[in-house]
């Protein structure tokens, strides 16, 4: 049942996110005094305006004026200083496709970052607690029985998801803020991203490497997990949580500037 109410919330996001005037943020105008970062356009669109030159009428060539991304739609690259942040790009921002080089770097940031061992730490006391997999034993040993599969299963998902499909497919698997609209309609984009993501050409498309990149580090984790648990019903599961915590997370992404910005006011 659990396997099927997921199917419908990823059905309706899916949905909800194509019936939106929202074909790529690339191409998303923005507010006036977001940045674009740069990115190879046409040339016709890196042309200075021409201006007025005063009583020669001649016409005069002034370079663009690009205004800064205002602290109020910027990402950090933490969030409350723990939390990576680092596949987030600011509302507005159009950075270049990731390399081969940067997508391997931001798998193993958030592999390998010490907040990534207190996140694993956490979830295997709760998944201890609950006895979510009886015949990895209790005590300090069934601890560490839980610690190092939830460990594995987090790096494996991370390097097919992040660095070896995108690579493979040419998908960005970086968050694109949307920094505008309404709350729902902001928290549903946002949540539909793990279905949906820009190619290299800034097209959206099927987001391939998070569902079957997902569902791979699913398959290979039956290989050290206790036989009890290798049926289609705990794999559906585990692959559901998995999916479900990503866009969570997007959402998260999504709303933290305005969060972080409504915070500092009260302090002020």
């Amino acid at each position: 049942m659990r396997f099927f109410c997921l199917l419908g919330f990823l059905w309706v996001a899916l949905g909800f996110a194509s019936a939106q005037p929202v074909a790529s943020l690339r191409d998303l105008p923005d507010a006036p005094d977001a940045m674009v970062a740069a990115d190879p356009q046409p040339a016709q669109a890196q042309q200075p305006l021409p201006q007025n030159n005063g009583d020669t009428g001649q016409l005069s060539t002034l370079p663009p004026v690009t205004q800064p991304i205002p602290p109020s739609k910027q990402q950090p690259k933490r969030i409350l200083g723990i939390m990576p942040n680092y596949r987030a790009v600011s509302a507005g921002a159009i950075p270049p496709p990731p390399t081969a080089k940067e997508s391997l770097n931001m798998a193993a940031e958030n592999s390998f970052d010490y907040s990534s061992f207190i996140f694993v730490g956490l979830t295997s006391l709760l998944a201890k607690g609950v006895d979510a997999h009886p015949q990895l034993g209790k005590g300090a040993p069934g601890l560490w029985a839980y610690t190092w599969r939830g460990f594995v299963d987090k790096t494996d998902g991370n390097y097919w998801v992040i660095f070896i499909l995108p690579t493979m497919l040419h998908e960005d698997e970086r968050y694109y803020t949307r920094g505008h609209g309404s709350i729902l309609g902001r928290a549903l984009y946002a949540s539909s991203r793990v279905l949906i993501t820009p190619n290299y050409q800034g097209r959206d498309t099927f987001n391939v490497s998070e569902v079957v990149g997902r569902g791979i580090a699913q398959g290979i984790s039956l290989a050290y997990y206790p036989s009890t648990d290798r049926n289609a019903a705990d794999l559906a599961t585990k692959y559901g949580y998995a999916v479900l915590r990503d866009a969570a997370t997007n959402v998260f992404r999504e709303f933290w500037p305005d969060i972080a910005t409504h915070l500092h006011r009260r302090k002020l």
